[in-house]
């Protein structure tokens, strides 16, 4: 919901799994979310970051490793990361 000036005014706004695309639900307590930081070609921190959500259905079954690297990979050739 939005106000006259267009600020979000919603208390609780649900993320979803960026692994698995499921709804991360108040109650989902293992789920986290993870920034990874982009490098310049010298390894210098640039002050940007993707941001990734993985439920705690994914981290349960002992897949959030290779989603997130799985994810990162598929990000790094949008953001030109070497």
């Amino acid at each position: 919901m939005q106000n006259e000036e267009g600020q979000n005014m919603d208390l609780y706004i649900p993320r979803k799994c960026s692994a698995t695309n499921r709804l991360i639900t108040s109650k989902d307590h293992a789920s986290v979310q993870i920034n990874v930081g982009h490098l310049d070609e010298l390894g210098r921190y640039t002050g940007t970051f993707s941001t990734f959500a993985l439920c705690g259905f994914v981290r349960a079954q002992g897949d959030a490793d290779s989603a997130l690297d799985r994810l990162w990979q598929k990000k790094k050739a949008e953001v030109k990361q070497q």
